[in-house]
C-alpha cells in the first residue's frame, strides 16, 4: 500500500480576520493601522525621561536624595508597561457573523417585519433586552451582520465592533474597550504622576543651581531642562484633565461613547442600568473586575500543517470502479419517517420507499456478495467504518 504525502500550509486565524487592524509577532500584537501618533507618544515619553535622567538625576541624587532617580525609573517602567499593554492587546473585538448566521438573521428580520410595501422605509433593526429592570436596545450592525451586545459599538477607524467601546485613542494606536480600559486608565494616571514628578524636580533643579550661579547660568548648564519644562507644561493640562475625566466616568460606570451620546442623560432622563449607585462599587467593577479572554482566537490554526497520507485503493476496487464507476451520492441519509406535517397521500409512498431501501440493503450485504465486486459493497464498507 503506497502513500501520497500532501503537505498543508499553516494559516492562522489572524491572517483571515476582517477589519483594518494590523498584527505582529504571529498575531500576538494587535493594533490599528494608523500608528503615527503612537510613535509620537513613545518619542515624547522616552525622550523627556532620557533628558531627565541625563541632566537632573545625577545632580539631584547627590544634593537631595538617591531615591529621586530610583522612583523615576520605577514610574517610567510602569508607564511604558501600561502603554504597551493597552496598545498591543485586543480591546474586545467581536467576531463577525458567518455567512450562514448572517442569512439566518436576515430571514428572522424579514419574517418579523413582514411584507413592506414599495416606498415605505423598513423599521430599524433593534432588539430589546432587560438589564436591571430597564429596557436596553441592541442595534444591528450592517457591517458585522450581528446584533451588538449592550454597550458595544462599531469603530469606523478599525472597522470592527468592540465590546464596551469607550473610544478610539490615536495616542495609544488602538481602540479602548472592555479588555484594555483598565490599562488605559492606569496609563493616563501614571503618566500624569510622571509628568508632575519631572516638572516639579525640573523646577527644583533650576532653583538649586540658581542659588550658586544665577538663573541664566543655571539654564545654560542644563539645556535639556528647558525642553523638559516646555514639554511637561503643555502636556500636563491635557493628561491630567484626561485622567480626571475618566475618573469621573469610572465613578459612574459610564463610557466615553455613552457620555458623548448622552445615553443616560438625555431628554428621557433614563438612568444608567450598569451603575451600582455607589462610587466604590463602580470603581471596583471597572478596575478590579475579572479579566475577559479574547473571543477572536487570533493564533488559532485554520489549516493544520501536517502530512496526510492517502492509501492507494486495492486492485479489485480499481477494476470495479473502471467497470462500474460510482457516482457521488448527494442525497440525504436521513430516514424516511412521516411526521405530522406530511400529507396523508404521501405517507404510503414514503413507507414503500423505506421498505424498498431495506430490501436493497439485505441483497447487497457483504455476506451474500459474490466474487464480483460492485459499487454497493463499497458503500456498505464505508458506512460500517
Amino acid at each position: 500500500m503506497s502513500a501520497v504525502m500532501l503537505p498543508r500550509k499553516v494559516t492562522r486565524k489572524w491572517e483571515k480576520l476582517p477589519g483594518k487592524n494590523t498584527f505582529c509577532c504571529d498575531g500576538r500584537v494587535m493594533m490599528a493601522r494608523q500608528k503615527g501618533v503612537f510613535y509620537l507618544t513613545l518619542f515624547l515619553i522616552i525622550g523627556t525621561c532620557a533628558l531627565f535622567f541625563a541632566f537632573e538625576c545625577p545632580y539631584l541624587a547627590v544634593h537631595l536624595s538617591a531615591a529621586i532617580p530610583v522612583f523615576a525609573v520605577v514610574l517610567f517602567l510602569f508607564v511604558m508597561a501600561m502603554l504597551l499593554r493597552t496598545s498591543f492587546s485586543d480591546p474586545g473585538v467581536l467576531p463577525r457573523a458567518l455567512p450562514e448566521e448572517a442569512n439566518f438573521i436576515e430571514m428572522e428580520i424579514e419574517a418579523a417585519n413582514g411584507n413592506i410595501q414599495a416606498g415605505q422605509r423598513p423599521p430599524p433593526r433593534i432588539r430589546n433586552v432587560q438589564i436591571n429592570n430597564q429596557i436596553v436596545k441592541l442595534k444591528y450592525c450592517y457591517t458585522c451582520k450581528i446584533f451588538r451586545p449592550p454597550r458595544a459599538s462599531h469603530c469606523s477607524i478599525c472597522d470592527n465592533c468592540v465590546d464596551r467601546f469607550d473610544h478610539h485613542c490615536p495616542w495609544v494606536g488602538n481602540c479602548v474597550g472592555k479588555r484594555n480600559y483598565r490599562y488605559f486608565y492606569l496609563f493616563t494616571l501614571s503618566l500624569s504622576l510622571l509628568t508632575i514628578y519631572i516638572f516639579t524636580f525640573d523646577i527644583v533643579h533650576v532653583a538649586l543651581r540658581s542659588v550658586d550661579s544665577g538663573f541664566l547660568n543655571a539654564l545654560k548648564e542644563t539645556p535639556g531642562t528647558v525642553i523638559e519644562v516646555l514639554v511637561c507644561f503643555f502636556t500636563l493640562w491635557s493628561v491630567v484633565g484626561l485622567t480626571g475625566f475618566h475618573t469621573y466616568l469610572i465613578s459612574l460606570n459610564q463610557t466615553t461613547n455613552e457620555d458623548i451620546k448622552g445615553s443616560w442623560s438625555g431628554k428621557n432622563r433614563v438612568q444608567n442600568p450598569y451603575s451600582h449607585k455607589n462610587i466604590m462599587k463602580n470603581c471596583c467593577e471597572v478596575l478590579c473586575g475579572p479579566t475577559y479572554p479574547s473571543v477572536l482566537d487570533r493564533r488559532g490554526v485554520m489549516a493544520e500543517d501536517s502530512l496526510s497520507s492517502t492509501p492507494s485503493p486495492p486492485t479489485s476496487d480499481v477494476v470495479a470502479t473502471k467497470s462500474n464507476p460510482v457516482t457521488p451520492n448527494t442525497k440525504t441519509t436521513a430516514p424516511l419517517i412521516p411526521n405530522e406535517h406530511t400529507p396523508d397521500e404521501a405517507k404510503p409512498s414514503i413507507a414503500a420507499a423505506a421498505q424498498k431501501t431495506t430490501k436493497e440493503e439485505k441483497v447487497s450485504s457483504p455476506r451474500d456478495s459474490g466474487p464480483k465486486v460492485s459499487p454497493a459493497p463499497i458503500v456498505v464498507k464505508e458506512s460500517a467504518h
